[in-house]
């Protein structure tokens, strides 16, 4: 069947790809870094800054913006894009990724969560999760799906896995039914399993039956070592189609995200960069740097001399950590634009080594700097 979201790869090296992603609201290149904009907003900056960032996609959570303001508010008030003022691809995570970090009640129906606002019960089903993320409008909408703490039980995991795949099957068909989506909404299915390479393996399988427009791979960096992750991640990627986004939710460091894309993996998103930007924690090319250390105090020099961005173009170390050490929030959306502008400058690295056939050199280069 037709996908509504169509992947066209343009150069191969090994199992690494650099593609084009067409979808309803247009096309973006992968390998791609989506910010997090969980609320509506990349915490610290506005539609006008990543415009001028320029991500391929952002990525929003339907469990909170469910809660605040509602999914109903977002669509009166013109869907997420009018909502937040961006004109790009938006990509909504459907509350799984919420079973982890929060702790519900699950069962086979679906999710009792208990509010983050104001204490209330939360009830999130399969199909819940597509009404929702029809309202708000993305361009890309995520089953409801269990994701498990690692490590866990195998049948812990098995369980995770049967259900998500119940839960993906109810949320494909509920999704072909409703109208209030807008017109060309991808759907994308997720593969768990935890890091039994065979349970990922049958989870893949059971998701790609169903036919989505794009796969993501959950319940990965979450508790497991890196060999752990990759050896799950391969074994879901070896059955994915390959005329399909294959998006590996949550990582972003460096390494991960290399080693990711060496095996096939075309999207990512993870609040990592803007987290440590809020922290003082800046990207370069010499590794991490921790700007709150005194040796920057008397600093002239930009965050990451090589770096193109507005904020490594006009402020100093030494401006940017008197910001962060007086608690001026400016600082903030600063380290964050670099931060972000560093992550992104990595995926078009990426995307020039693969059309090269140099990845394993871009490869080699990041784990000695940031292994």
């Amino acid at each position: 069947m037709s996908a509504a979201a169509q992947v066209d790869v343009v150069a191969r090296d090994g199992a690494a790809r650099s593609s084009t992603v067409t979808t309803a609201r247009g096309t973006y290149r992968t390998p791609a870094f989506m910010p997090v904009g969980t609320r509506g907003a990349v915490k610290a900056l506005d539609a006008v800054d990543l415009e001028q960032l320029g991500p391929a996609v952002v990525l929003a959570n339907t469990y909170h913006l469910l809660l605040r303001p509602g999914a109903e508010v977002v669509a009166a008030l013109g869907g997420i894009h009018r909502f937040t003022g961006f004109s790009g691809h938006v990509l909504t995570d459907s509350g799984g990724y919420q079973v982890h970090s929060l702790a519900p009640v699950v069962d086979d129906d679906g999710v009792t969560f208990t509010s983050v606002y104001d204490g209330s019960e939360v009830r999130l089903t399969p199909e819940g999760a597509v009404d929702a993320q029809g309202l708000i409008g993305a361009d890309v909408a995520m089953v409801l799906d269990v994701c498990t703490t690692l490590p866990a039980p195998t049948a812990i995991v098995r369980t995770a896995v049967e259900r998500t795949a119940a839960w993906a099957a109810r949320a494909r068909e509920h999704h072909r039914r409703i109208e209030h989506r807008p017109a060309g909404q991808a759907l994308f299915g997720i593969v768990q399993g935890g890091v039994d390479p065979e349970l990922r393996r049958e989870s893949a399988e059971r998701t790609v039956d169903l036919d989505f427009d794009g796969y993501g791979i959950g319940g990965l960096s979450v508790g497991e070592g890196r060999p752990e992750l990759l050896d799950a991640l391969a074994a879901a990627i070896d059955v994915l189609p390959a005329d399909r986004p294959r998006y590996l939710m949550g990582v972003g460091d460096p390494v991960g995200i290399v080693e990711a894309v060496a095996l096939g993996v075309d999207q990512f998103d993870c609040v990592a960069p803007t987290r440590l930007a809020r922290h003082g924690t800046v990207l370069t090319e010499e590794g991490r740097l921790n700007l709150r250390n005194a040796r920057f105090a008397r600093d002239d020099g930009p965050l990451d001399p090589v770096c193109p961005c507005s904020t490594c173009a006009r402020w100093s170390r030494g401006y940017l950590r008197h910001l962060l050490t007086v608690g001026e929030p400016t600082a903030w959306r600063l380290i964050t634009i670099h931060n972000l502008s560093w992550m992104l400058a990595l995926m078009d690295r990426l995307s020039e080594a693969i059309q090269r056939g140099e990845l394993e050199r871009v490869r080699r280069d990041v784990a000695e700097r940031w292994a």
